[in-house]
């Protein structure tokens, strides 16, 4: 007799789908085993098969964790969880944190369910039910289970209170008003003996403070009661249930820091009651240990980020210090990256180590390597900038390519605001350009040859130096770039002798014709960059009036070049092939020396950190006027390009109002108010709306550059001094979207004027109009930076500059 085949009856186990898939040679074969498996799955969820629901709804969960779709187990999981057995809501909570979330309306019919097992007089099935709470609440289920796990808070369980705890962690990231619900169960949770009560109650302070700044008022009042706990656990001995490599539970000290930190922040008195606990623990705590490095790493963190005692921060960054020295990368990487965010808060003793973070410069790893330059650029001071430079260019000459352009950049910046002297600063750039190479930013090279050109006592002393240079190696291009310009504009003051290069050893002997060859192997040389190459052929065309006697030798290149395949070089050689003939006697005063350019860097001179205000005239009523008292490092910075110092030191990285000046997108509106309300506004000064404004204070050239004049007249009214701006257009094209933008220091006070119009008409047939307001009580030298943004012909155009010569009745 035969008895049927009961084997289908019986769904596999777990552990044989698992062994099938992993024995699936292909992906075709396992999906042909998931999708076999999933088959009879849906058909015993058809059948409501009760018997193997949880056995099935398990390897769905498993399938579903390999990336296959399982939704259609949504609803199972809701029936385990209605289930009165333990293994069947085990299993159903468990489906129901990996397959629910709360944007699924599904979700809401298991509220009653956790309403029911929060209230369970089995305490794991109280936890299941607090863990799904947690998982895959939504601000609706929050509110409604809130008061349950509250009163699971209160819980004389410590199982059931820390799982109620954390579960209120996440209501509180969903509901941040639940804080109202929470609140009064803090105090006797930070009483408790449990370290997991404890854990999980300074995890719920910290996510209130960050969600509430109520709450954060509310529990600085807790920071004795914190101190207390900290200071128990250092105090205490060995206990076997919290010992961790010989500290006493170092998972709770890190949290009771953070929370510390927290509460101390921009807090003078929390500081001061924490400040003797933070002593201990930086004094007592071992660090031959990754668990006690830990802990000394936030207790750092706390001491620099409240309001400590400079002593206090002297022993934080000595702690650091000392992790410079562990063997342990991880552990450099994290003090040199901790000491970047401090350098600021305590710098002279940051600087006690920097014989280390030097040191740190010939690590093997990059990543430390990295940060350790951008410390050592943040520590250059006025004292230590030759040493310090000179450890740089050894570090520029053997560091990976990729940091070079970096570290270029920082150093031009570094000797730009520190450098002792020009002749200093010249030497110091000649010899970062022939270490770094081609790896260096066109930036540099243009803000290079504005500090030669702003130094006229050094005019022939470079153009000598740079030619030695390139009379050996023209394979350097930005290097090359630098003394193709200086020798164009002064070459000839060496070879005339106009320049004594006594102090040099090597006084070699310089004719016209060899400093015109070597511009000319330059320019022919193929492996020259077509940049270095316009260098070159305004160079020659410089030096055809300033060496007369290689005028035709210059001419003859520019006829050959005239035909040159690249358009740029083709069409300067034209342009300079006319200047030749047609056009020869203006010839010498088209080519004289360029005036001095203007450096938009920050000067060496003048190092104070100092705040601005910045006015707008993007005001709707007439008058702007916006304040902003946030740190920057000179007035010169505020209208330029983020800086590129270190990491930490690019302008502060705040969210500075100033900012509205470097936005290309900022999108302002100077028309809003009718040029008839102007006129007309009786609160307005009367010369608002006289064109033939006179004064006896003298005029002022703002702009003068592609058609585009602007000037300033002067005005003084009591305490104002009115600044009349009228800008006018020479071109044949009209000017539109004309904005002007302007700051001055802190101690000033500027108002903006909405301009007559933002159109300047062609041909100086007519101009705009405006009105700055400026006070001046403490009768300073007044500084201002301007830019201004227009268009032209479709394109996008901006001017800047920097004023500092005002006429002295300005601010008389």
């Amino acid at each position: 007799m035969k008895f049927p085949d009961l084997s289908m009856s019986n769904p596999i186990r777990l552990r044989d789908l698992i062994r099938q898939i992993r024995s699936a040679k292909t992906a075709a074969e396992e999906r042909a085993v998931v999708q076999k498996e999933c088959a009879y799955i849906r058909d015993s969820f058809r059948d409501e098969d009760n018997t193997w629901r949880c056995r099935n709804v398990a390897k769905l969960l498993y399938v579903s964790l390999l990336g296959y779709p399982a939704h259609f187990g949504q609803l199972e999981c809701l029936k385990l969880i209605a289930s009165t057995r333990f293994t069947d809501k085990r299993i159903g909570y468990l489906g129901a944190m990996l397959l629910l979330d709360e944007r699924q309306d599904i979700h809401v019919l298991i509220t009653n369910s956790l309403k029911n097992d929060l209230n369970h007089s089995n305490q794991y099935i109280a936890g299941l039910a607090l863990c799904a709470l947690g998982s895959i609440c939504s601000p609706e289920m929050s509110r409604d289970l809130g008061g349950e796990v509250e009163k699971l808070m209160k819980s004389s369980n410590p199982y059931l209170k820390k799982k109620a705890v954390l579960c209120a962690v996440r209501i509180i990231r969903k509901v941040p008003e639940q804080f109202d619900v929470f609140q009064n169960s803090i105090r006797s949770l930070l009483s408790e003996k449990n370290h997991g009560v404890l854990l999980t109650a300074t995890a719920l302070i910290i996510e209130m403070c960050k969600q509430n700044s109520q709450a954060l008022q509310i529990f600085r009042k807790l920071v004795p009661n914190l101190v207390r706990i900290l200071k128990n656990l250092i105090m205490s001995g060995y206990s076997p249930e919290h010992d961790v490599s010989g500290i006493s539970d170092p998972f709770l000290q890190v949290h009771l820091l953070r929370l510390m930190r927290i509460l101390g922040r921009n807090d003078i008195e929390a500081s001061e009651t924490m400040n003797d606990i933070l002593a201990q623990v930086s004094t007592n705590t071992e660090n031959s240990k990754n668990v006690g490095n830990a802990i000394l790493y936030e207790t750092v963190l706390t001491i620099m980020d409240i309001k400590s005692e400079s002593g206090l921060r002297v022993l934080a960054v000595n702690i650091l210090g000392r992790f410079l020295l562990n063997n342990d990368k991880n552990i450099r990487y994290v003090a040199l990256n901790t000491l970047l965010r401090v350098v600021h808060a305590d710098h002279n003793a940051v600087q006690r180590h920097r014989a280390t973070i030097v040191e740190c410069l010939k690590d093997a790893d990059v990543s430390i390597k990295r940060r350790a330059m951008e410390l050592c650029f943040a520590l250059i001071n006025s004292n230590n900038i030759r040493t310090m430079i000179t450890e740089m260019l050894t570090f520029l000459g053997t560091c990976e390519p990729e940091f070079k352009a970096d570290c270029t950049s920082n150093m031009f910046l570094a000797m730009e605001r520190f450098s002792p002297s020009k002749r200093w600063h010249v030497d110091q750039m000649i010899k970062v350009l022939t270490t770094a190479g081609n790896s260096v930013r066109d930036d540099i090279v243009s803000s290079l040859i504005g500090i030669i050109s702003s130094a006229p006592d050094l005019h022939g002393y470079t153009a000598y130096q740079l030619f030695k240079i390139i009379r050996n190696d023209i394979t350097q291009q930005p290097l090359v770039q630098v003394a193709l310009w200086t020798l164009g504009e002064f070459g000839d003051l060496f070879v005339s002798e106009q320049y004594q290069h006594t102090d040099d050893q090597e006084n070699i002997q310089v004719s016209e014709e060899e400093i015109v060859n070597i511009l000319e192997k330059i320019l022919n040389w193929s492996i020259s960059t077509v940049i270095t190459r316009e260098y070159a052929i305004n160079a020659l065309m410089k030096l055809s009036t300033r060496f007369p006697s290689c005028s035709d030798q210059i001419q003859s290149v520019m006829t050959v070049y005239a035909c040159n395949m690249n358009l740029e070089l083709q069409t300067r050689a034209v342009e300079y092939t006319a200047l030749f003939t047609k056009h020869n006697p203006i010839r010498s005063s088209i080519v004289q020396r360029m005036p001095v350019l203007v450096s938009t860097q920050t000067s060496n001179t003048n190092n104070e950190e100092t705040t601005y205000e910045q006015e707008d005239s993007s005001s709707t009523n007439g008058i702007s006027s916006v304040t902003q008292n946030e740190p920057v490092e000179d007035l010169f910075k505020i209208l330029d390009e983020p800086s590129h110092t270190n990491g930490s030191n690019n302008l502060n990285s705040h969210n500075n109002i100033f900012d509205l000046l470097n936005s290309d997108d900022q999108q302002i509106n100077t028309s809003s108010t009718p040029l008839e309300d102007i006129l007309f506004d009786d609160n307005l000064p009367k010369s608002q709306s006289n064109n033939n404004f006179t004064s006896s204070i003298p005029s002022m050239n703002v702009i003068d550059k592609n058609g585009l004049c602007v000037t300033f007249q002067f005005e003084k009214q009591d305490q104002l001094l009115l600044i009349h701006l009228q800008a006018t257009n020479s071109t044949q094209t009209p000017i539109k979207n004309f904005t002007f933008k302007a700051a001055v220091p802190k101690t000033f006070s500027l108002e903006l004027l909405p301009p007559t119009s933002t159109t300047i008409p062609s041909n100086n047939t007519g101009d705009i109009r405006q009105i700055i307001k400026i006070s001046n009580p403490n009768k300073e030298k007044l500084r201002m930076r301007i830019k201004i943004n227009y268009s032209y012909n479709d394109s996008q155009m901006n001017d800047e500059a920097e004023l500092n010569s005002f006429p002295q009745q300005c601010y008389n």
